[in-house]
This record gives C-alpha cells, structure tokens and sequence, in this order.
C-alpha cells in the first residue's frame, strides 16, 4: 500500500513538471518568457522537489520507526546486538 502510494505521488509529480515544461515553452514561444528565465525556473523547482523529497523520506522513514517502536517490533540492529 505504501508503494502504491509513493508511486502515485511520483507520478503525480512528473506529470505535472511535464505540464510546467508544456507550459513555459509555449509562453517562451509567445516571447513572454526568455529560455534563460525559463531553465531557471525549471532549475529552481527541481531544486525544490528534490529538497522536499529528502524531507519526505525522513518523515516517512520517522513515522515508521515510531510505528516499529509502538509495535514492540525488534529491529535489525536488536538482533544485531542480541548475537553478541
């Protein structure tokens, strides 16, 4: 179920960078937008997106460790340390 969702989420997003490319383009055609402003834009929402999924993974990767916790469930690093 998480994969589905995180799938659905990454693809979401790559439609709509492709609708925002759609879009810019046809505004750089019109000459309202210059391709200098336009890879600039599309440099800085890529920058975004990336900073925004490194805080996603570790919210995700947080929820998961509380739910592993509450759960009572041992981790690899319990077992790790019951080997010794």
């Amino acid at each position: 179920m998480l994969k589905e969702l995180l799938y659905t989420g990454v693809g979401g997003a790559l439609l709509l960078k492709e609708r925002v490319e759609e879009e810019l383009k046809k505004l750089e055609e019109k000459g309202k937008l210059n391709s200098t402003d336009t890879k600039s834009f599309l440099e800085s929402l890529k920058s975004k997106g990336e900073d925004e999924e490194k805080r996603l993974k570790e919210e995700i990767k947080s929820a998961i460790r509380e739910v592993i916790e509450e759960l009572g469930i041992a981790t690899k690093q319990d077992i790790e340390e019951l080997k010794r």
